[in-house]
């Protein structure tokens, strides 16, 4: 009889996505068939601890804020929850030598989709899932993502980065500078964020003023990209050395933009898959896709974003997301699965990915 693979969850973390990884965590979790899986469910809290044993998912979710739980919380919050939490047992530092087989970093933003974590298991030597420490670090800072891209001759809208401390000493010369480069609308974002927080869409002096000053609360750099009239286009990518991209989808957000209420809140937004798109600019995302996830040193996994100029057909490269959310009904695996690949079947092959080493 095969030994089974012992697999390591790891959800939760520090970052304003913290509710979104528990939710991606739970249909990992439900999908690892365990006739091939033992699977040993790791938690880390908003205050930074790695907990285990009993059910770390639960007492998350229990904690967890309500208004930022995609689908709501299973029942109100528990108000005990946090004592709770405090109870639990400190999961034992990895090491070298662990005895997992395999760790599944279910972890959306800063400390865990950023390298950080990656770095961790790299020192632990614990294989883990999707992309190793540069790509992961690359892919969470939008500016060295831009910059990577536009090295490999990827198509980008027009964009500045401006420095938090600049913004908040020279605020009359780095507006200035801004209006004399790009043209309103402009989204307005912090370099290293995810699930659209901290983005605003802005059209004008004033709007951009209150939009780098909640950038700057997130992070030291921020990003000002020109807006433009768009489809928002997505593509999957599965792989090492020999990536695939899926069949690609579309998002009709049911705000103006796709910020957070329209992706895990309202439930209004729509998805489109197959995306409505003639059969050389499916051929051109998907080729651009893998060109970007090679741009970074991507393995694994990663969501590919585009936006489609409805005005003169542009197609351009808007972003990468090394551990996108992850549910049966996110569009990463929804677009895997119209391309003929379960969760399940999904799932499987990205441990085995892992285990292949990159």
């Amino acid at each position: 009889m095969t030994a089974k693979i012992r697999v390591g969850v790891l959800f939760g973390g520090q970052s304003s996505e913290h509710e979104v990884s528990l939710v991606s965590a739970r249909a990992v979790l439900q999908s690892l068939d365990p006739a091939k899986y033992d699977v040993v469910p790791i938690g880390i809290t908003k205050d930074g601890r790695w907990i285990g044993g009993g059910d770390p998912l639960a007492a998350l979710t229990a904690a967890a804020d309500p208004a930022k739980l995609p689908g709501g919380p299973a029942a109100p919050n528990d108000p005990e929850a946090l004592t709770t939490l405090a109870r639990y047992a400190e999961f034992a530092p990895l090491t070298a030598g662990s005895s997992l087989d395999v760790i599944f970093p279910v972890l959306h933003g800063p400390m865990g989709e950023d390298g950080t974590v990656q770095g961790l298991l790299e020192l632990a030597g614990v294989p883990y899932v999707g992309c190793g420490v540069m790509a992961s670090a690359v892919g969470m800072d939008k500016a060295m993502m831009k910059a990577a891209f536009a090295a490999a001759g990827l198509p980008l809208v027009p964009w500045q980065l401006v420095g938090r401390v600049d913004w908040q000493r020279h605020e009359a010369t780095t507006i200035a500078a801004i209006e004399a480069q790009l043209q309103y609308p402009l989204f307005v974002k912090p370099a290293n964020l995810g699930s659209s927080v901290g983005i605003s869409k802005v059209s004008g002096r004033a709007a951009l003023r209150e939009a780098l000053a909640l950038a700057a609360g997130y992070d030291r750099r921020l990003i000002i990209e020109q807006g433009i009239n768009a489809r928002e286009i997505e593509v999957s990518v599965l792989g090492n050395d020999d990536p695939q991209a899926s069949i690609p989808g579309e998002i009709i957000p049911s705000n103006e933009w796709y910020d957070y209420e329209a992706k895990y809140l309202s439930g209004a937004s729509q998805i489109v898959i197959p995306a409505s798109l003639p059969a050389e600019l499916t051929e051109l995302v998907q080729h651009y896709a893998i060109r970007a996830f090679a741009a970074i040193d991507g393995s694994g996994l990663a969501r590919v974003d585009f936006l489609l100029d409805r005005n003169d057909g542009t197609l351009y490269l808007n972003e990468i997301n090394t551990m996108p959310g992850f549910t049966p009904v996110s569009m990463y695996a929804q677009m895997w699965q119209a391309s003929g690949m379960s969760y399940a079947q999904l799932v499987d092959r990205l441990i085995a990915l892992a285990l292949e080493g990159r």
